[in-house]
């Protein structure tokens, strides 16, 4: 799709994960990533005491979060911290980028957009666990970094 997208966000559906303890959301796709386009648009709803996603780093995809409503803890490479709305926050693709946010409210949602570039491949890591997760062109694969092997091995 390579056309002007006008959508309301309260028309969107959100489509809901929860598989693990600690981490739940809702997740509207506004601008959905395309061949063509470099730029991914999402809402998120966060309810309370969750995070969306672990603690993490891309290698190629930058992100960029908007409060719009609630509190989150945002925790990156210099610490933890309280943002709300109106806040901006940018993520660059590296360590430096790190980042999980988790809704501190008992009974409030957090909402934030995020703007994401997007890449055909993505790497992201997982420093709390050791993991390592490959993103794009259908392989969305995650693995353990201590698997990892010399180049020939197997060959």
């Amino acid at each position: 799709m390579d056309s002007i997208i006008i959508q309301k966000t309260t028309d969107t559906i959100g489509k809901h994960k929860k598989e693990h303890e600690g981490f739940e959301y809702y997740k509207s796709v506004l601008v959905p990533a395309r061949a063509s386009g470099q730029c991914k648009v999402t809402l998120y709803e966060i309810p309370p005491k969750q995070a969306a996603y672990p603690y993490h780093y891309h290698t190629k995809n930058e992100e960029s979060f908007y409060i719009l409503k609630g509190k989150g803890l945002l925790r990156t490479p210099k610490g933890e911290e309280i943002v709300g709305p109106g806040d901006f926050i940018f993520f660059p693709a590296s360590k430096d980028g790190a980042h999980k946010l988790t809704n501190v409210s008992d009974s409030e949602f957090l909402v934030y957009l995020d703007f994401d570039t997007y890449n055909d491949i993505d790497v992201a890591f997982y420093p709390d666990s050791n993991k390592i997760g490959i993103w794009g062109k259908g392989i969305d694969q995650v693995y353990k970094v201590q698997e990892q092997i010399e180049y020939y091995d197997g060959e």
